[in-house]
């Protein structure tokens, strides 16, 4: 696939087609927000790097059934990129799931959130690039309401916390090579490389980290059709097609709305509740997502 004139160039999108790309990116960040609550249930059923491999390998087994296309063909860039970016996923994925062993899912998803402060910075060292004063603002805000939403409990960090933080990390470096390789590959390829690479290290990996079990109940199976089909097969492809008509930077705000949205499923899912400090960090994270978007400058 042969990317347009403007991802030739290294540009993004403008105008009409960045908003449209930007909204199916907050629409994804909307099915990742639910799946705190549904990883932190699965759980109770199945270890966590056990649970990865079966999510993504069902996602693997399901993607080339949706998006046909010869995935025996790749020429070396592609796949380079590809298996680049699917161990950056897999260690944001594999951290995070095991976090959430010993952490909260509102503190997972809080945590998590950071990476809005790591873009800018991998960003800045991985393509040299400097965000705007607008997008440096929204990150301000963002970093600012991402403390008031993990203090106010004040439980301090933990091993889950601590995981989590290296998975937001790893997070941060992915979406701004993710912006690099979309605009040079096959989307699809790409897509499927990091699924199915993601899968097969995480069964490897999973029998040197824990004791691996899985329990095949109802609610685990809906757990694995939530994150493995909606979370997973769409929400990956689509990050990869459409996160580069913005910036990295960009995305990461809009992502940030992610433990906002965990938050409310967990109050209700968990009972976990940030209080009032907390959510006046949820405003200053949506504040922050709306002074990225409006001040482009």
């Amino acid at each position: 696939m042969s990317p347009s004139p403007d991802f030739q160039a290294g540009k993004v999108g403008t105008g009409s087609g960045r908003r449209r790309a930007e909204l199916i990116l907050l629409s994804i960040t909307l099915v990742w927000g639910g799946t705190f609550a549904v990883v932190k249930f699965a759980l109770s059923d199945a270890s966590p790097l056990t649970f990865v491999a079966i999510r993504f390998g069902i996602a693997s087994l399901i993607f080339p059934l949706i998006y046909r296309k010869n995935y025996l063909k790749m020429d070396r860039g592609t796949l380079v990129s590809g298996l680049f970016l699917g161990l950056l996923l897999m260690i944001g994925f594999a951290f995070q799931t095991i976090g959430l062993k010993y952490t909260t899912a509102s503190k997972s998803a809080f945590i998590t959130g950071l990476l809005v402060a790591f873009t800018p910075i991998a960003q800045a060292v991985i393509e040299r690039k400097m965000p705007t004063k607008g997008n440096l603002i929204g990150v301000g805000l963002v970093a600012v309401g991402l403390f008031f939403l993990t203090s106010p409990g004040g439980q301090g960090l933990n091993i889950g916390d601590v995981l989590t933080l290296v998975c937001a990390i790893s997070y941060a470096i992915y979406i701004v090579y993710l912006d690099v390789y979309s605009k040079k590959y096959d989307v699809s390829k790409l897509t499927f490389l990091q699924l199915s690479e993601t899968a097969v290290l995480s069964i490897v990996a999973a029998p040197f980290v824990e004791t691996m079990h899985v329990h095949f109940t109802v609610g685990f199976v809906w757990a694995l059709l939530y994150t493995s089909i909606l979370a997973t097969v769409f929400a990956t492809y689509l990050q990869t097609k459409y996160q580069r008509e913005t910036t990295p930077v960009r995305a990461a705000i809009i992502f940030s709305m992610e433990p906002v949205l965990a938050n409310v499923i967990a109050f209700f899912a968990f009972g976990e509740f940030v209080g009032v400090i907390g959510a006046f960090g949820g405003v200053l994270i949506v504040a922050g997502l709306l002074t990225s978007e409006l001040l482009d400058w």
